[in-house]
């Protein structure tokens, strides 16, 4: 039999508001470290889907409001008491001070100059580099003709270091130098291009056309986060595929850290649309909370009807930087249509979360909102389940065809020839598999732009 959520959850998984507040520094009273603490603990108390792994965080754990001061009073920090509660599974639950610029993220509003990029160290010399994946239209990099493929290993002429790209990364202005990567070696040219970075609202769908290929009708979608705010664009594209009458479809997920659940079960939706009302996903919870069922639906957030392709095979390229909702999306359709993961495997997350305040029921727009502080928790809350009961995938989603990027010869996206996106097609005609990696197994993954917006690697609960 079908489980529901709890009255209480439903309250609390309500669309969070996410117009910003105003200024109110001049209005606050400044809670107190105590204050603050106590909502931490009342929430983890209720939510965190590891509860059981900490025994302090058990419902009898105090015998008195006493005690349970006394071990708040413990932790000089909120931050401190956070670390505390979380189990060692967890890699992923983090705090904020700031909720409004986690709101801002969750809708891709972002502090960003439009570069977005990979680093990697060459294992043989421990040299870094940065590669950039794409450019955003409209930013400081589009408008210095910055292109997908240039490498740098040099910012404000500092020589990046394991110990220093960081902080070098994170300012809000920098200069670049560019340099080669051939054959292995990483050479140093004289170019440099400045950078700046302002407030961006990033349009997750960044490429979506229709390739036609020995008279065959291919889709190609770049999706780069699930981001409900723009769901339309979405459900968009697919009406375009749908009227352009592809056979295939190849989702590009490389680059995608995450996002909305509830956007990746609509794509999941509109890639597939004969499954209606039959099981996605089953989100579990803590002890405190029944499952929940999640199924393939026909509307969007908007309310717009889905447009389904009804297809019975999917091709996802993917790489280490996929996470949480690009998983997702790979494990919920797997019980139903064929497959085809290329790429290289995933990271691992398949746990969701969702945005905890400091008032009487851990709504943004609740009752007794506390203004004096702006303080909130993103925890694990559920982890999800596919129909065929499949769920753990700590150590991420091995691809079907295993292909890597080329940093010196990265390709155009969307283009046929581009390395992943050729396996794709390769392999919808019949024309083989590649024989192999296609990256020196010398050069590690280090960092990448993404890892700096609050919503990194975060797979979360919206409703409609």
């Amino acid at each position: 039999m079908k489980k529901t959520y709890s009255l209480l959850l439903i309250i609390i998984f309500s669309l969070v508001v996410t117009s910003c507040f105003k200024d109110r520094d001049d209005d606050f009273q400044h809670a107190s470290t105590i204050e603050i603490q106590d909502f931490i603990y009342n929430a983890m108390q209720t939510f965190y889907l590891y509860k059981a792994d900490k025994p302090v965080l058990a419902n009898n754990s105090f015998s008195s409001t006493n005690e349970r001061n006394q071990y708040l009073n413990g932790f000089n920090t909120p931050e401190e008491l956070f670390a505390d509660l979380l189990s060692s599974q967890d890699r992923f639950s983090f705090l904020v001070d700031n909720y409004i610029e986690l709101e801002q993220a969750f809708n891709g509003t972002t502090t960003n100059n439009g570069m977005e990029f990979g680093l990697v160290q060459l294992q043989s010399t421990g040299e870094i580099f940065g590669y950039v994946r794409y450019v955003l239209p409209n930013t400081s990099a589009s408008q210095n003709n910055l292109e997908r493929g240039m490498i740098f290993n040099r910012v404000d002429d500092q020589v990046l270091t394991e110990n220093n790209f960081n902080q070098l990364l994170s300012s809000n202005n920098y200069s670049i130098g560019l340099a080669s990567f051939e054959n292995g070696i990483l050479t140093p040219l004289d170019e440099t291009i400045s950078l700046t970075k302002q407030e961006y609202t990033e349009n997750p769908v960044f490429i979506a056309k229709t390739l036609t290929i020995e008279g065959q009708k291919i889709g190609y979608l770049m999706y780069n986060g699930f981001r409900q705010n723009f769901d339309s664009e979405l459900n968009n594209a697919f009406a375009d595929f749908k009227a352009d009458g592809i056979q295939d479809l190849v989702i590009d997920v490389r680059y995608n850290s995450g996002g909305s659940i509830e956007t990746c079960n609509d794509l999941a939706s509109m890639v597939t649309g004969q499954f209606n009302g039959e099981l996605f996903i089953t989100q579990v919870y803590n002890d405190n909370f029944d499952d929940f069922e999640r199924d393939f639906n026909n509307k969007i957030s908007t309310d717009e009807s889905i447009n389904s392709l009804n297809l019975s095979k999917v091709y996802i390229l993917t790489t280490g930087s996929s996470a949480s909702a690009s998983e997702l999306l790979i494990s919920g359709l797997m019980p139903y249509v064929d497959v085809k993961q290329i790429g290289t495997t995933t990271v691992g997350k398949f746990q969701g979360s969702t945005t905890l305040y400091d008032s009487n029921n851990f709504r943004r727009n609740g009752d007794n909102l506390n203004l004096n502080h702006t303080y909130a928790l993103q925890p694990l809350i559920l982890k999800s389940v596919n129909a065929n009961g499949f769920t753990d995938y700590v150590n991420g989603l091995n691809p079907t065809i295993e292909v890597n990027e080329d940093y010196s010869n990265l390709g155009e996206l969307g283009d046929p020839n581009e390395s992943l996106l050729k396996a794709a097609i390769d392999d919808i005609f019949g024309n083989g598999r590649p024989s192999g990696r296609t990256q020196p197994l010398e050069i590690k993954n280090i960092g990448e732009s993404k890892m700096y917006n609050a919503t990194y690697q975060r797979m979360y609960v919206e409703t409609k």
